[in-house]
């Protein structure tokens, strides 16, 4: 399969990926989120957490939707930024 890059990322839900962990109560670490994912069914581990958030690594569709209820935020916001 062959990977797209998106201005110079291979994601677009990354930073907001950082940004929502971050200010979750109380704030999550990586190893936090790879938690309740798996909790949730998903076996992503805190170093792939590490690449979503960096646009080192490619994020499906199903894992975009876990990793927003895992945050509580939105899909609108993770994949656009707004509400």
């Amino acid at each position: 399969m062959k990977i797209y890059w998106y201005n110079g990322s291979k994601n677009i839900i990354g930073e907001r990926v950082r940004e929502a962990r971050k200010k979750s109560t109380p704030p999550l670490t990586q190893q936090d989120l790879s938690a309740k994912l798996g909790v949730l069914g998903f076996n992503i581990d805190r170093v792939s957490i590490s690449k979503i958030e960096a646009g080192d690594r490619f994020v499906a569709d199903y894992e975009v939707i876990a990793i927003a209820q895992a945050l509580n935020v939105s899909l609108n916001w993770l994949l656009t930024g707004s509400n």
